[in-house]
């Protein structure tokens, strides 16, 4: 149990701004229990966006994009800004095209590069663009908690055996290649039967339901993407690679439902 309660802490601590606790201890174990259990983490921080969400749409006369806005800014704020900040270095790093040892150094620079505010910029338009479209619809705070469950499903696949740490330091090498595929896709699991019976509690169109399905499985998709890509240009995953799939796993998902509410 201390180890499931050490993982615990560890997995609020490195991706919210909540008081958890120190752990214990703090090693390869412990990290795969934290990565593991993320998506569960992002159950809190997206249940209390989708309260707020609720509570804001009930301002008159119908406060959409107000909603929208309020709801992305919990999320990010809830989390500390570090997953967006590991969105812009990774992008920084990326545009830079350069050999591995530069763009592991441009990752560790404490500034923000033109390709990091592009990428900032771009994934919370995208954000509040597509959970308007879900509050209008009525699906407001069931998408948002969806997708940020969804975005941190992405980390145990992050992490899965296969993925190496691109650096000897950091938070890359408590938590890489700490997740069995079997325990990743198990969790996958769990997140899909979740998100089915919160989204059958709205409707019961086949089209939705199957939306939803969709939007968490392409949020998976979205850390195969990128873990390939950090792997080919990187030699491995960081804490930035990390945050930057998460922050690109929530508009994926956000936009899937969008389009399928």
């Amino acid at each position: 149990m201390s180890t499931l309660s050490d993982g615990l802490r560890l997995s609020f601590g490195t991706l919210t701004v909540l008081p958890a606790g120190v752990p214990g201890r703090v090693d390869r174990v412990v990290g795969g229990w934290a990565m593991g259990l993320a998506p569960g983490v992002g159950v809190v921080v997206g249940g209390v966006a989708a309260g707020v969400v609720a509570l804001v749409q009930l301002v008159p006369p119908g406060a959409g994009m107000l909603a929208a806005v309020v709801g992305v800014l919990v999320v990010a704020g809830l989390s500390g800004g570090l997953h967006l900040d590991g969105l812009a270095d990774f992008a920084d790093a990326l545009g830079s095209r350069r050999d591995r040892e530069t763009m592991l150094r441009i990752m560790k620079q404490s500034d923000i590069g033109p390709f990091g505010v592009v990428a900032i910029v771009g994934v919370l338009l995208l954000d509040v663009a597509a959970l308007t479209a879900c509050v209008q619809a009525g699906f407001g705070w069931q998408a948002v908690l969806i997708a940020t469950v969804a975005s941190r499903l992405t980390l145990p696949w992050s992490c899965r055996t296969s993925i190496p740490a691109a650096r000897p330091d950091g938070l890359g090498t408590v938590v890489a290649a700490t997740v069995r595929p079997t325990t990743a896709t198990l969790v996958t699991a769990l997140t899909l039967a979740a998100t089915i019976a919160l989204t059958w509690l709205h409707t019961t169109s086949i089209g939705q339901l199957t939306g939803a399905a969709a939007a968490v499985l392409l949020a998976v998709a979205t850390s195969f993407l990128t873990g390939r890509q950090a792997t080919k240009k990187l030699g491995g995953t960081t804490g930035d690679v990390l945050g930057a799939t998460v922050e690109l796993a929530l508009p994926v998902a956000l936009v899937t439902l969008a389009l399928t509410v």
